[in-house]
């Protein structure tokens, strides 16, 4: 007995029935798209605030806080961190450390009377220094100690008064956009930036929220971290930029991730239902084919594996389907609120290769378990009666 039906035989079957494969792979194409989007979505929020940061930089919170809104540090404590060894210098000799004020503040958005809040930071020349990723785009950087603001790409887009030209009112005075830059995928192009010490006299803060700077050598972090732990004039923690800002994106990724899941696993049913009814249908009315491949010589394995390749080329399809009909998703970029902030963020779908794999494996297993059933019953027909009722 033969243990392998041809696999032309397979394909011509799902050629044959145009209709009932097109219907049953749209299904599934619908269900990848689907998952797959949702994956999109957290990879896309996680790899736009991870890009944020830089590796050799580190920001220095208050302990215990969880984002720079929440924090405070003082200009004492500023200055004993900006005198530490590790602190890295520039070519003129100054440390390149930025001590920045960072404020929540509502703006409407563009069109509408939505409001929405909007991260606003108070820096210096050397916060650009630090993060070569900000590039103006249009017009120039502010002065230093005027009411002047650069805005992100995002933000000037989106928000009233956000554009080169316009103004915006916020800590007791009018503020005049002078520039717009453009972040690349990072966190920055949904903020306004401003002079930080501007900015504390406006908001009447007299301490900063962070303190932001580049490690004189990049493999010297535990050994600052350990300075700063032990020094008792300070109550702050140091983290990597990279890793502070992905942690911005943990409580809204585990939520997407969930809800992702959820919809996936519903939506699957239903695809796995029709995948099986499909191919029950398809043994149903092949049940004299099946019943001369047996009599010709194909075993009852050789029959199931036929029926469960011809259901996973039919999932396959839809996977494929499913992801192309994903990866359109890239051209666009959304705009919610960061659980983690309470600001408005901008961030782009992103298709990796590990999200193509996921889908495909998630299409096959569908097709798998759609398919079992009516194999294995195509694989008991007996031989007999499957080719009288043929």
């Amino acid at each position: 007995m033969s243990s392998r039906i041809p696999f032309s035989y397979i394909w011509r079957n799902l050629v044959t029935r145009k209709l009932t494969t097109l219907l049953t792979a749209g299904g599934m194409a619908l269900v990848v798209f689907v998952y797959a989007t949702v994956l999109m979505l957290e990879a896309g929020l996680e790899q736009t605030l991870v890009a944020t940061g830089s590796a050799d930089n580190v920001t220095v919170i208050r302990k215990g806080s969880q984002t720079e809104v929440q924090s405070a540090v003082d200009r004492t404590q500023a200055a004993i961190i900006e005198s530490n060894r590790h602190v890295a210098s520039g070519r003129d000799g100054s440390k390149l450390i930025a001590k920045e004020q960072v404020v929540l503040i509502s703006l409407n958005k563009r069109g509408t009377v939505k409001p929405g809040n909007v991260v606003i930071r108070g820096t210096s020349s050397v916060g650009l220094t630090l993060r070569p990723q900000v590039q103006l785009s249009q017009g120039r950087m502010f002065r230093p100690g005027s009411a002047e603001v650069i805005a992100g790409r995002a933000i000037a887009e989106r928000f009233h008064g956000a554009g080169v030209g316009e103004t915006l009112r916020f800590g007791q005075r009018e503020w005049l956009v002078v520039g717009v830059f453009d972040a690349g995928k990072t966190g920055f192009n949904s903020e306004i930036w401003a002079d930080g010490e501007l900015m504390m006299q406006s908001f009447r803060r007299p301490v900063f929220s962070a303190a932001t700077f580049k490690l004189a050598e990049s493999h010297q972090f535990d050994a600052l971290v350990k300075e700063l732990e032990a020094d008792p004039r300070l109550t702050v923690e140091a983290k990597r930029e990279t890793q502070f800002y992905a942690d911005q994106s943990r409580v809204m990724a585990m939520f997407i991730s969930y809800l992702g899941v959820t919809l996936s696993v519903i939506f699957s049913l239903g695809a796995v239902i029709g995948a099986m009814i499909t191919m029950y249908a398809a043994v149903a009315s092949r049940v004299g084919e099946v019943g001369t491949l047996r009599a010709i010589g194909f075993n009852r394995r050789a029959v199931m594996l036929a029926f469960l390749v011809e259901s996973l080329l039919l999932s396959l399809l839809g996977g494929v389907v499913g992801l192309l009909l994903a990866s359109g998703m890239q051209f666009f970029t959304i705009s919610t609120m960061n659980w983690q902030t309470f600001s408005e963020l901008a961030f782009s779908f992103s298709l990796t290769p590990g999200i193509v794999a996921k889908a495909l494996v998630f299409s096959l297993v569908m097709g798998l378990l759609g398919g079992f059933l009516p194999a294995a019953r195509a694989a008991r027909l007996n031989i007999v009666d499957a080719l009288r009722a043929g």
